[in-house]
């Protein structure tokens, strides 16, 4: 078989190598660079790795950290990266949409790492040289597509940068925080957490974690901390904490688990919605001239009083009884 001239081999070396280095703050050395290489079949020396790293270092954003032996090698920390033409129109979409709806639940650092994917969604998005009608017509999608909230749109508070990348980080490397934490009550206060979850709720960020000494769980408003800092004492993930379970159970609705079995009558043009989305699988429904009578499993909560509450006069007759057993 004819070998491949020394231009393809090296222009295939260089994108492998491109496509191996990390980005800041993570780095890589040459010889872990060399072991990659060689285990998916690439086989060169170690001389040939380092010349080709040093040829890298002057044509693309890729750093040398030569502070300390063994040298590292990263991407810059707002490089675009390898770009491929392989990120098609809806590829692109689909990017640019999961960053709108994931940029307040990533870690930081990991976000930062996507930046240059995030980058060229964007400018694929907005290219505006010679292109097709259909090309067009996916990138207009953004400004066709809408989450809209069922409530009275508010403002989303304001998150400190630096709590929220304490916070972030801590909850993804399983590491304690010190923060300082205003309660509703006004009062400031000074914990240590255990980070088990970050949750969106409407416009608000909540972490749920302990506090240092107790076993139950808390769920924290990001905008009332003062303060956070990720320690680098780690810990073990409670095996009996259930992050969806603590959802189910409504407990970001002020419920601690407690299912009931409700029923009430409600006016039909305030409750038609309800024969569409349903409460709960196994919602029962009586239809009469002017009303429903509505019947279905749920979990108690304050959430579930004020949306009840929110009918005012069509809604009535409330009932809530323990679920039926089995």
């Amino acid at each position: 078989m004819p070998r491949r001239p020394d231009t393809v081999e090296t222009v295939h070396l260089a994108i492998e190598l491109l496509r191996r280095i990390p980005r800041h703050p993570r780095k890589i050395t040459s010889a872990t660079l060399h072991r990659q290489l060689r285990e998916a079949g690439i086989q060169r020396d170690l001389r040939s790795v380092q010349r080709q790293l040093k040829m890298l270092t002057e044509h693309f954003a890729i750093q040398c950290d030569d502070r300390d032996r063994p040298y590292g090698y990263s991407w810059m920390e707002r490089a675009q990266g390898l770009s491929l033409p392989g990120l098609n129109e809806q590829e692109s979409l689909l990017l640019s949409l999961a960053e709108q709806h994931l940029r307040n639940l990533l870690p930081v650092r990991l976000l930062r790492s996507m930046e240059g994917f995030f980058q060229q969604a964007r400018s694929n998005l907005h290219y505006n040289g010679d292109d097709t009608d259909r090309a067009a017509r996916e990138r207009e999608w953004l400004d066709k597509v809408r989450v809209v909230s069922t409530t009275q749109p508010l403002l989303p508070p304001a998150v400190d940068d630096n709590v929220f990348s304490a916070v972030s980080n801590a909850l993804y490397a399983n590491h304690w925080l010190e923060i300082q934490y205003r309660n509703r009550a006004g009062k400031l206060q000074e914990k240590r957490v255990m980070p088990l979850g970050l949750a969106q709720q409407g416009q608000v960020l909540y972490l749920v974690g302990r506090f240092e000494g107790y076993d139950n769980e808390r769920s924290l408003a990001l905008h009332r901390f003062e303060s956070a800092r990720e320690t680098t004492l780690g810990f073990r993930r409670p095996p009996e904490f259930d992050f969806s379970q603590y959802d189910r159970d409504g407990r970001f609705g002020y419920g601690y688990g407690k299912q009931i079995r409700l029923t009430f009558c409600i006016d039909r043009q305030a409750g038609m919605h309800l024969l569409e989305a349903r409460l709960s699988e196994d919602q029962r429904v009586i239809e009469h001239e002017q009303y429903y009578e509505i019947t279905a499993t749920v979990v108690d909560s304050e959430q579930l009083t004020w949306w009840l509450q929110g009918f005012g006069d069509d809604v009535w007759d409330i009932s809530r009884e323990p679920p039926p057993a089995g």
